[in-house]
């Protein structure tokens, strides 16, 4: 059983899908592209796909990531190209390799995140960045299926500043952009809990809701401060090995195949 890591994004209106929703269209993807999916066992089997760590529903994503079982060996290039064909404008597989190593989801540890503040000046959304940064704690709340539940969405924070200024929304109106890296904890500190934080510490409320867009998610580098790229061990590990029936297999378009 060959198994194959793929990335792909939530772009544009597709930024509203729920996991729930990609799943579906994943699955008919799939199926489009006569992938030869492994399956589970059971009265009613599913096809092997692991989901890992997906970025909530209304916020955009460059950087989604999941692993699928095949029962034949494919290419990952020719498979990203069938399945990325067969996906909806926004839902686009922009990588894919084979899977060397373990524990894909032990390394997504953290992630960058990028929040537009339309109607925030930079000079706004920098004093709230400073009163966040420079508190010990900043307790938010979140209502889950239990109930209102308060904790702190600053510990979790590795970094937070403003990154940018793009004038360029109706009448000119100011816009503020800040870079948000935040490691995986429990429970999530999601931006929107980060968000929450600001308008705690200085009142920051942007008067339309932000645009919270995920650029990477990954293990965190301890000593340079950066997000690394999952899918990397995979490679250095296929670069190393020696070719096997697995890393010459040339997978082929099945008739059909190519349109969304």
């Amino acid at each position: 059983m060959q198994r194959i890591r793929l990335r792909y994004t939530k772009r544009g209106r597709l930024r509203f899908t729920s996991h729930r929703d990609f799943q579906r269209a994943f699955e008919r993807a799939l199926r489009r592209s006569e992938v030869p999916m492994a399956y589970s066992a059971g009265f009613t089997p599913h096809p092997k796909v692991s989901y890992a760590n997906a970025a909530p529903t209304g916020t955009g994503s460059e950087a989604e990531f999941l692993e699928i079982a095949l029962t034949e060996v494919r290419d990952p290039a020719v498979l990203r190209e069938l399945l990325d064909a067969s996906l909806p404008d926004g839902l686009d597989v922009v990588d894919a390799v084979e899977a060397r190593t373990s524990g894909l989801a032990e390394r997504l540890t953290a992630s960058v995140w990028e929040l537009r503040l339309d109607g925030v000046s930079v000079e706004e959304a920098a004093k709230a960045v400073d009163a966040f940064n420079g508190a010990e704690s900043v307790e938010v709340q979140r209502r889950g299926k239990n109930g209102l539940r308060t904790f702190d969405a600053r510990a979790a924070v590795v970094e937070l500043g403003v990154v940018d200024s793009r004038p360029d929304g109706p009448g000119d109106m100011p816009c503020a952009i800040l870079r948000l890296v935040v490691r995986h904890v429990t429970p999530a500190v999601r931006p929107d809990d980060v968000l929450s934080g600001l308008r705690v510490v200085a009142d920051l409320a942007p008067p339309v809701p932000a645009a919270v867009t995920r650029l990477a998610q990954g293990l965190f580098d301890e000593g340079s401060g950066t997000v690394t790229d999952p899918l990397a061990p995979d490679r250095e590990a296929a670069s190393a090995a020696p070719p096997t029936a697995a890393g010459t297999a040339v997978a082929t378009a099945p008739e059909g195949a190519g349109s969304a």
